[in-house]
Order: structure tokens, then sequence, then C-alpha cells
């Protein structure tokens, strides 16, 4: 291919969701899927009044290809550098919905050990908590206060904590509902 066969870059609004917040930027790639392989825990935000409404705003405008990074960008770009390469890397990325069954420690309380549906996106659409004796308590986004990304499917660790639906399924089945009153 020639430097004249080179697909045109186009802005992107791009979001790195950390829960309480997010931190956005304009990307000028190629296309979504190069900015999802250059910068970890990104999203490409194509959602029309939401890129309207920052359309406006003074967000940093970036090349994917630029050799520097704004900050922020640059420590997700740094990440994902470390990433590619490694087993696993990207296994994800492609599948609408993952199960995954991770386990979570709090601090110095106990670990919890949750078998999560996920999106695209890395965001929980049903999650089950298991307990030491086996039972478990389901939820989804109505019971969440808020719901950032949880995974980047990307990441080739993600790619060991993959369970089957089957196995998602049965537990949820099993699972009694989140108590909202505890």
């Amino acid at each position: 291919m020639t430097t004249t066969d080179t697909p045109a870059k186009h802005r992107f609004l791009v979001l790195h969701d950390y829960g309480m917040g997010g931190s956005w930027w304009w990307v000028r790639a190629r296309s979504v899927r190069e900015i999802l392989e250059t910068f970890a825990w990104t999203e490409v935000v194509s959602d029309p009044e939401t890129v309207a409404r920052f359309e406006e705003d003074d967000l940093d405008d970036v090349d994917i290809d630029a050799p520097q990074m704004p900050p922020g960008l640059d420590g997700l770009r740094a990440e994902r550098d470390a990433q590619r390469g490694r087993p696993g890397f990207g296994a994800l990325a492609d599948r609408d919905v993952v199960h995954l069954r991770r386990r979570w420690d709090e601090d110095d309380e106990a670990s919890v050990l949750c078998l999560m549906e996920v999106g695209t996106d890395g965001r929980r659409s049903r999650q089950v908590e298991l307990n030491e004796d086996g039972t478990g308590v389901r939820s989804g986004p109505d019971d969440w206060p808020f719901n950032p990304p949880v995974v980047d499917l990307f990441d080739p660790v993600v790619a060991g904590w993959l369970i089957s639906a089957q196995e998602f399924e049965e537990q949820w089945a099993r699972a009694r509902a989140l108590d909202p009153d505890l």
C-alpha cells in the first residue's frame, strides 16, 4: 500500500470514564478500532447529542500518531503499549457480550467473587456476587448508583477471567435479587 492509499483520519470524541467523572479529548484517527487499540480504558462516543455538546468545548484535539499526548491520554497510551504483544491482548475486544469471573479485593476486607456480564464498553449489564457458602446476590444497572467501565476488553489479563454464558446464567438463576434496603 502506498502512502496515498492510507485511510483518511477522522475526528472522534474519546472518553476515559473513571466513575465519578471522565476525561474527554478529540482524537484524529483512521478508525474507532485504532483508537481502542492505542489507548487503554477509553471509549469512542458517537451519540449525536453528546458529540454536539462537546463541539464548542475547548477539548484537546490530538492526532493519534503524534509523539506526545496530553496529560491523561499519555498514560492510557503507555498502558496500552505495555499490554500489546502479550498473550490474550484484544482477545475479547470484538465480542458484544462477555461473561467474566473476577475476584474483587475490597481494601483489607474479605474479597468478593463476582460473575459479570459485560458489554463492549466494559460496563456491567448484570452481576452476581457469590458468597463463600455458594449463595449469590444478583444485581443490574437499576441497582447501581453509577456504572463506569469495570474492565478493558483489550487487556490481556481479562481474557483469563472468561467464563461461559451458561455458567453465568446458572448462577444468575440461583441468586437472589439484591435487597435495596440493605
